[in-house]
């Protein structure tokens, strides 16, 4: 979350692309920096090794790519923010190992553009759009509102680009490992695009989608940490605080633990739930008797409630109506916010008058603190009942509790937070086998409700296959 907005702020100006090799060859030797330090508060890195999975799948696919024969998308799980240093590594160390290694000739830069959610630039600032630009990559407006300028840039790209291009199908990260956000059609909608493009240039590359699976292990459990992170998460929830439990047996150890970020999580949600209901006027629908037995329940059930109360409040602020799941909900407000902070309509906000753009200002600050009630819901987007109780590996409890502390912090301070580390990690990334659009053209292409049959089939496959893939690992 970037510091309070305080004033209006000119329109958000699109960042074009201006692929620079010599930023990246920069980048690429820095990599192994960004990957083990902390050089931003908001990039937790610490990552000590990056194992990579069927990469051979992947070079094959850049073989055949730089031969003229496909084009193709790169779509990959997006659970944290320091994601793209595992793609980086990926393309610009293991790509070409392995490549050597099959004697497989492959020409430089093995690389891709991207896309990347323009309110990035906004909290983290306005060098990494410099940054961003320079490697190839372009920002997106998430939203209700189609963001034409990206979107046509894209396709230019995927018709006629030298590189691949990379994005993120969830739209945003959730801090789960093992667990996929539902994806936005966006990556589908734009692959078939490409085909379409294509057969009208009169061309007969294949166009494919390659998904790619990204997990976060630690080699050494730091159980240490996670008993602090309890012991602190209790002391600012006004709980009394329990600590030194870490050197217990492992079931042991473990149930304790659980109970305590049970307590810990209906602490919270009993004071969020008074605050909205005390402060905001908001009255909380009961909770279902079937599941009054089951306490991970209840707390989920509760969970949800809050958060459809807190997007209702926003939704209120702007005017919205609450209709669709809690990430086209959360798009929406984005949109409404930004069009209260950045003013598209207004041409000059310093020819306002002194009284108008106080006003102005009035208006975008409102704005961006009701946005906080969407940032609370987007931070517990994924969480499920049974997350850790499944499986209570030290990995899952680590991103439970740091998604607590994420909302603690930041009601805390309304600086984006920067998250303990709690242990060096090692970050698995897996290639799985590509989806071929082409094969798919003859249903999208008869009418415009095929068509929008065909984007979603495309999606809900593309999510089975991400959910599959992270399934069958270990964290």
């Amino acid at each position: 979350m970037p510091e309070e907005i305080r004033c209006a702020q000119p329109p958000l100006k699109f960042i074009p692309p201006h692929f620079n090799p010599v930023v990246l060859k920069l980048a690429q030797w820095c990599l192994p920096i960004l990957l083990r330090f902390r050089l931003r508060p908001w990039l937790p890195a610490g990552i000590v090794h990056v194992e990579t999975k069927n990469v051979e799948t992947l070079v094959k696919i850049y073989q055949q790519f730089q031969a003229g024969k496909i084009r193709f998308l790169i779509a990959f799980r997006h659970p944290e923010v320091d994601d793209p240093l595992s793609v980086f590594y990926l393309l610009s160390r293991a790509v070409p190992k392995t490549a050597r290694q099959l004697g497989i000739k492959l020409k430089k830069p093995i690389h891709s553009h991207f896309l990347y959610d323009r309110g990035m630039t906004i909290w983290a600032g306005d060098w990494l759009g410099w940054l961003f630009s320079q490697l190839g990559g372009f920002p997106i407006r998430r939203g209700k509102r189609i963001d034409k300028r990206s979107l046509q840039m894209t396709r230019e790209i995927l018709l006629r680009g030298e590189m691949p291009v990379t994005i993120a199908p969830e739209g945003a990260t959730n801090g789960h490992s093992s667990t996929v956000s539902p994806l936005e059609p966006g990556v589908a909608q734009l692959a078939f695009w490409c085909v379409e493009d294509l057969l009208k240039a009169n061309r007969c590359e294949e166009v494919l989608i390659v998904p790619i699976t990204i997990q976060y292990s630690y080699p050494k459990p730091p159980w240490q940490k996670i008993d602090w992170l309890l012991a602190k998460l209790e002391a600012d929830s006004g709980l009394p605080v329990k600590s030194g439990e870490y050197n217990l047996q492992s079931e042991a150890r473990e149930e304790i633990y659980y109970q305590r970020l049970l307590c810990i999580a209906k602490n919270l949600l009993s004071q969020m739930e008074e605050f909205y209901q005390r402060f905001y006027h908001q009255h909380l629908a009961e909770i279902s008797e079937d599941i009054s037995t089951n306490p991970e329940k209840i707390i989920l059930a509760r969970l949800h409630r809050l958060q459809d109360t807190a997007l209702r409040v926003a939704e209120q602020y702007f005017g919205i109506e609450s209709q669709g799941t809690f990430i086209d909900r959360c798009r929406r407000l984005e949109e409404a916010g930004w069009s209260y902070i950045y003013r598209e309509d207004v041409s000059d906000l310093n020819s306002l008058s002194p009284f108008a753009r106080g006003l102005a200002d009035w208006v975008a600050s409102e704005a961006d603190l009701r946005m906080q009630h969407m940032r609370l819901v987007e931070s517990f987007i994924a969480v499920t009942a049974n997350y850790i109780q499944d499986k209570p590996t030290v990995e899952r409890f680590a991103e439970i509790l740091l998604l607590m502390f994420d909302i603690t912090a930041r009601l805390q301070d309304n600086t984006l937070p920067g998250r303990p580390r709690l242990g060096l990690r090692k970050s698995t990334v897996t290639i799985g086998e590509p989806i071929s659009v082409t094969q798919r053209w003859s249903m999208y292409h008869k009418d415009k409700r095929s068509a929008r049959q065909a984007v979603t089939n495309l999606t809900q496959d593309l999510q089975e296959i991400l959910q599959s893939m992270v399934s069958q690992s270990v964290v």
